[in-house]
């Protein structure tokens, strides 16, 4: 078996959530530290990693991000290497990222080029996000890169594709909680009470009307509202009830209107219910943004490769904290395909192994064409 693919098996089988990857990152030191030692130097950032491959005449550091965290879903793929860690599972495709970039800083272990390399094992992309803390630690601002790349795992795509395209690639995303108290009570006797089962209701009606009556046609924003709690029997009143999605836009300007919009909703339910009322926005991700030149280079030269195929795509709703690193860093994220009938975070995703191989070559091409342009 391609020892690559090994790794990704072990990896998959050890799934953790963010900043809990201490499986993950024992595992991930064990292998590095495994190599050839002459030229790394490793550093550790919370649950993470930032390891430096050191150049032979440097002039620059090139960066490569993974984030290495699980999410909590059962997993239901069947496989025989599924997670041993029940209610946790490698749904977004982590394991198959920290598989790729072991790959290619195995490459450049044992085929060194003119520039540094910074191998960046980031936790907690799934939540509360890791990339931002980690860009501004010393560990990393010591080593901070002057470009930085990722990948993104894509089932809808087949092996050999790559999707990418310069500028916006994925949304701003907010997550939202609100909270409702009001005063519970017997059914029957509604009078005596403030009902929160039917303030939430109400408000869930209302956060629908902020994108289709206040912001432009021509901008894009999605509200979700994915949970709802509230009450305890059928016949006691609810005197809590909570709401917990998230907000997806493509810009700031229109990410900080819906909150606005979703604050004033708020405000009326509180008046109209008589209640309390706590609105959470949790974790917030910024935009991620290629940027134009070195993706139009990106994709040029990987259109003289014809193991792959490249395609220009559209921009997405999901959410990505590398969007932190890319604010500060020139670089890009591209899709990968993995040809998976199940999509991200899904039970059952299951993606092609035959993906890895694609992207090792994909990244070693591109990262010693840049590491030895002068």
């Amino acid at each position: 078996m391609n020892s690559l693919i090994q790794i990704r098996r072990d990896l998959h089988q050890i799934p953790e959530l963010g900043f809990q990857e201490f499986k993950t990152q024992a595992y991930l030191l064990q292998y590095i530290q495994s190599l050839p030692q002459e030229r790394i130097s490793i550093k550790k950032w919370k649950t993470g990693l930032l390891v430096m491959i050191h150049g032979l005449n440097p002039a620059k550091t090139l960066g490569y991000r993974t984030d290495i965290d699980g999410l909590p879903i059962k997993e239901e793929t069947g496989l025989p290497f599924s997670s041993k860690h029940e209610l946790c599972m490698h749904a977004c495709g982590h394991d198959f990222h920290m598989t790729i970039a072991l790959g290619i800083l195995t490459h450049f272990v044992q085929n060194p080029i003119n520039d540094n390399l910074l191998f960046i094992f980031q936790p907690a992309e799934e939540g509360p996000g890791g990339a931002e803390p980690m860009l501004h630690s010393p560990e990393m601002n010591e080593w901070l890169p002057d470009m930085v790349f990722a990948l993104h795992i894509a089932p809808e795509y087949p092996v050999g594709t790559i999707a990418i395209k310069e500028g916006i690639l994925f949304a701003n995303t907010s997550e939202l909680f609100i909270d409702l108290k009001g005063k519970g009570g017997h059914a029957a006797y509604p009078h005596q009470t403030n009902d929160m089962v039917v303030a939430a209701c109400w408000l869930v009606t209302q956060l629908q009307s902020i994108v289709s009556r206040n912001i432009n046609p021509l901008d894009s924003a999605v509200i979700t509202i994915g949970k709802i709690t509230g009450g305890t029997v059928q016949n006691i009143i609810a005197e809590t009830a909570r709401l917990e999605g998230t907000i997806r836009t493509l810009s700031s300007e229109v990410m900080e209107k819906v909150k606005q919009r979703i604050e004033a909703l708020v405000n009326g339910i509180r008046e109209g219910f008589q209640c309390e009322a706590v609105i959470d926005y949790g974790s917030m991700y910024h935009q991620v943004y290629n940027t134009e030149t070195v993706t139009r280079e990106f994709i040029e030269f990987m259109r003289q490769d014809p193991k792959v195929n490249v395609i220009e795509c559209t921009e997405a709703m999901t959410g990505e904290d590398f969007g932190y690193m890319l604010k500060e860093i020139p670089g890009f994220m591209f899709w990968l395909g993995v040809d998976s009938p199940f999509g991200l975070h899904h039970a059952k995703l299951s993606p092609n192994e035959a993906a890895i191989d694609v992207a090792v070559h994909v990244m070693t091409n591109y990262l010693t064409f840049k590491g030895n342009q002068r």
